[in-house]
């Protein structure tokens, strides 16, 4: 069955990315996820990747060219000074989040940076004061928050058909062969699974059930230091808890499953990707959710487009404290199965 199916209130459409307001972007950094991020904006909004910058001039001009950008910047302070430039997406490693944010912010830019938003809260309070200083809108680049299916199983537990949530679970578990230099094994990169896998499940639970109010966390830890393996369990209060997991170590099934006193909502993987979902209530009745969207990306590219062509510092959808509350939350976990960063 498609959405017009659902018994109860349809669920709240989002808009499509094509009818965002254009605006000209800058990508920091040239690897896997700023294409993704180029070809989501040329291919489904009305905006402009109007330059990219890379330390590696080769790269920098090969991922120009396959993306079809018209600039490339050696450097990134060549970047953020780009007067054809609105809004800079920063899609380095997260180690060097915060540098390329307040780079970007004190040349007046907007900002996206990539998940997780900085290594970690401290890094970005220090982000989003400099922001609210100079004025301009930044946001974590949680793509998930914005994606229909979220938007669409929000209202359903919003019209109570599936009772009082009592618990939600999801895992993200990639395998990745070791290796010291990859980023996801280096501490030096802010590496690890928790930052790059683990963070989805965590910002999923903190979006449906809100901030926890105790965390516990076990891990073990790879050859380097990094986190190859974390379980989570989160307490939300008012009899709600979260079960989340990450690993480096095994492809999971990345699903997704909320659960109420009525009935639950079952999420097909990736969770955290345009995906569809399955209503199972407690009286046998089902119903599935199904919206095909290509572009999972433009859906967070038309949010800041938006919010910046309305003059926002920030996005409802994804704000400053909810970034901070996640970092909190990772930071904690951390602190339980032992990774420290170099520098912190």
């Amino acid at each position: 069955m498609s959405d017009v199916a659902l018994p109860g209130p349809v669920p709240t459409s989002v808009p499509d990315p094509a009818s965002a307001p254009p605006v000209r972007w800058g990508i920091l950094g040239a690897g896997w996820i700023a294409g993704s991020f180029a070809e989501a904006v040329r291919g489904s909004t009305r905006s402009q990747v109007a330059a990219v910058a890379s330390r590696d001039r080769v790269r920098g001009e090969r991922f120009a060219t396959a993306h079809g950008i018209p600039t490339t910047h050696i450097g990134y302070d060549a970047l953020v000074a780009d007067e054809h430039v609105d809004v800079v997406y920063v899609a380095t490693p997260h180690s060097e989040h915060r540098e390329h944010a307040l780079l970007a912010i004190e040349a007046g830019k907007h900002l996206l940076v990539e998940k997780a938003f900085t290594r970690n809260v401290a890094e970005a309070r220090e982000v989003f004061d400099a922001a609210r200083a100079a004025g301009t809108f930044v946001m974590e680049a949680m793509w998930t928050r914005h994606l229909p299916h979220v938007a669409a199983l929000r209202q359903v537990i919003a019209s109570g058909v599936i009772g009082e949530v009592r618990h939600v679970a999801a895992d993200h578990g990639q395998w990745f062969g070791f290796d010291p230099k990859h980023r996801l094994f280096a501490p030096e990169l802010a590496g690890g699974a928790l930052l790059d896998l683990g963070v989805y499940p965590v910002s999923f639970a903190h979006d449906l059930l809100g901030v926890p109010s105790t965390v516990t966390a076990v891990g073990e830890l790879t050859e380097t230091g990094v986190d190859g393996q974390v379980s989570i369990v989160l307490d939300h209060g008012g009899r709600a808890q979260s079960t989340l997991s990450t690993t480096l170590w095994a492809k999971t099934p990345t699903v997704g499953l909320v659960s109420g006193t009525l009935g639950r909502i079952e999420i097909a993987g990736d969770f955290y990707a345009p995906t569809a979902f399955r209503v199972a209530l407690r009286d046998g009745t089902t119903w599935t959710y199904e919206r095909p969207v290509a572009h999972g990306l433009a859906y967070e590219a038309a949010e800041v487009a938006r919010c910046v062509t309305e003059g926002l510092t920030e996005s409802p959808r994804m704000t400053w404290q909810d970034t901070l509350d996640v970092m909190t939350t990772l930071d904690e976990v951390r602190r339980q199965v032992g990774v420290v960063y170099p520098g912190e």
